[in-house]
């Protein structure tokens, strides 16, 4: 059975944007570009191995969804696209092959299903938003530290372990990986729960949820003491060493990351801070990159350059992250109050307080478990990749030790057993080539077909759906977005697509962007206003522009195609408004 609910959009693909479409049946999904996740062209390992879709039958069986039964993927001229499965069976089943691969969890023969399993997932996500937080912090964390560390004491002694040991460690990284994100969507949903929870609890009191009740429910999901704090307490304190230090300071007058680290290389005081002061950071909070779910990218914890214009930019701007954090907590501490403005005595009232302390206690879990699993695991995943790939560069069967990362699964197994009869080099340098056309196409937003039904799917705000398909992406010199962080700045954009491009941003630009992820938070306490193609409310950087107080609108689409590093812009981030003044 189709999708019968209105055809709100469609795009099945165009001589720019051309789809290969397996059936009629995937046509009639709606398919998001995730440049929430993943911008660029993917890799074929992280594909195979990592991509997050992999785990999300495992979600919604768990907690037994009326909306979805899974969320899959295809790659689509190089970029990742994913699309909702609806809980019904009786959906969009082109086959028992396509039944097989796509549905495992739903009854193939209970056309009820969904209708019946929305009072289970009613009763269970309120145990799991009032539980959550301690069984993180007392059992899920502890548990995924154990993880990594045994990766890190792999990662520590990598040329002393034999190749065939490291495919053993490759499996015991896949096996750690898909734990930690049912681990991940565990806590997804909790936080889901506690919102909710908040929301309805707020309606009930209140009698309506205003724009104004909008606003501080924004607030109240922000954190003043999580993982992405602890980072930017040691920059500063790495800052402050740095400034109080004639001979470090010396070093950090030189503009580039790469020319700072020579710098500090040349003389005694820059190696003793390089090898104890930097190296303890790259260790504990090294392990993300630009993009953080992607294997491409080089986490912080194998190259210290980025790090080292982080705190040049701190030096530049003198930042200090105390009394930001400190309007931080007196900002949730007020709408905290002010959440209870106008609600009377009574059991309403105890209701509303104790769902914001759920919610309160819940909101450091968002960048924490980016810490991690969406950073934190995927790098460890990639160190351990580049620990196999040193080794066949030496065996001399690769030429790069990351080749092995547009190598597919069974490609690098094929070759690991094979050293000698397997033409690795050929295939990669074959998808190094493919991956750079890729790079020059801009993928659609969708592909498939937007139909009202499916546009309910709740995590689509995330990618800002369904306002995006609304905004005005014509009009010159203006752009729409979601107004996701309040207040009116303008300034000197600056567009940023890579780490390398870091270094150009300085305190007061605007910065335009695709997407960010925590590997990006540090420049948020530089910048004055940020501008994004991708994104929801709940997305990355509108969590971040909210924490830093800084106007934001995201979810734009063209944001990074109309605006050029030096425009002067003004971004209304109240209204979801860019405009481009000169």
């Amino acid at each position: 059975m189709a999708d019968t609910s209105k055809v709100i959009a469609e795009f099945y693909g165009d001589e720019s944007f051309p789809v290969e479409w397996e059936s009629e049946e995937e046509k009639g999904l709606f398919w998001v570009y995730d440049d929430l996740h993943c911008p660029r062209p993917v890799s074929p390992m992280y594909y195979d191995i990592g991509v997050w879709t992999l785990t999300c039958d495992h979600m919604f069986r768990r907690f037994g969804t009326p909306f979805a039964s899974d969320w899959i993927s295809k790659v689509v001229n190089g970029y990742l696209y994913t699309a909702a499965i609806p809980a019904d069976p009786d959906f969009a089943i082109p086959g028992e092959e396509f039944s097989n691969l796509y549905m495992p969890r739903v009854p193939k023969h209970d056309p009820g299903y969904a209708g019946k399993i929305g009072g289970y997932l009613g009763a269970v996500l309120g145990v799991y938003g009032a539980n959550f937080p301690d069984w993180w912090r007392d059992r899920l964390v502890p548990e995924m530290d154990r993880n990594l560390k045994f990766l890190e004491s792999k990662i520590d002694i990598w040329e002393e372990i034999p190749l065939m040991e490291w495919a053993i460690i490759l499996e015991d990284c896949i096996d750690i990986l898909d734990r930690h994100w049912k681990i991940h969507w565990m806590l997804n949903f909790s936080q889901l729960s506690a919102t909710l929870a908040l929301q309805a609890t707020l309606a009930e009191a209140a009698g309506e949820v205003t724009q104004k009740h909008e606003e501080i429910l924004g607030r109240l999901q922000n954190s003043a003491a999580d993982r992405n704090w602890d980072a930017i307490k040691l920059l500063c304190e790495l800052k402050d060493e740095v400034k109080d230090d004639k001979v470090l300071a010396e070093a950090f007058t030189n503009e580039a990351g790469a020319e700072i680290l020579a710098a500090l290389e040349g003389t005694k005081g820059g190696q003793e801070f390089l090898e104890k002061r930097l190296k303890a950071y790259q260790r504990e909070f090294g392990w993300h990159a630009v993009w953080s779910h992607e294997f491409i990218y080089p986490s912080r914890f194998e190259t210290p350059e980025p790090v080292l214009d982080m705190i040049k930019g701190y030096l530049d701007s003198d930042y200090d992250y105390r009394p930001v954090v400190a309007e931080l907590e007196d900002d949730i501490k007020k709408a905290s109050e002010e959440l209870l403005e106008g609600i009377p005595e009574g059991e309403a009232r105890d209701n509303l307080i104790a769902a914001n302390e759920i919610n309160l206690r819940m909101a450091p879990l968002t960048p924490d478990h980016h810490f991690y699993i969406d950073q934190g695991t995927h790098q460890h995943v990639r160190v351990v990749l580049i620990c196999i790939g040193r080794q066949l560069v030496e065996l001399g069967v690769l030429n790069e030790p990351d080749d092995v990362v547009y190598l597919k699964y069974n490609e690098l197994r094929y070759l690991m057993g094979d050293l000698e009869n397997y033409d690795a080099k050929s295939i990669v340098a074959e998808r190094r080539a493919e991956r750079e056309r890729f790079e020059a196409i801009r993928p659609a937003e969708f592909i498939g077909t937007a139909t009202e039904s499916q546009l309910e799917f709740p995590y689509l705000n995330l990618w800002g759906f369904p306002e995006k398909l609304h905004y005005d992406t014509e009009t010159k010199g203006k752009l729409e977005g979601l107004g996701a962080s309040p207040g009116v700045v303008e300034g000197i954009a600056k567009v940023v697509f890579t780490p390398d491009e870091f270094d150009q941003v300085k305190a007061g630009d605007i910065m335009v962007c695709q997407m960010t992820n925590p590997a990006w938070t540090p420049l948020f306490a530089l910048i004055s206003g940020i501008v994004c193609d991708a994104g929801g409310m709940v997305a990355h950087p509108a969590v971040m522009a909210r924490e830093f107080g800084i106007p934001a609108v995201i979810g734009s689409s063209i944001a990074t195609r109309e605006i050029k590093t030096g425009d002067r812009i003004r971004v209304n981030g109240t209204d979801g408004v860019v405009e481009i003044l000169s």
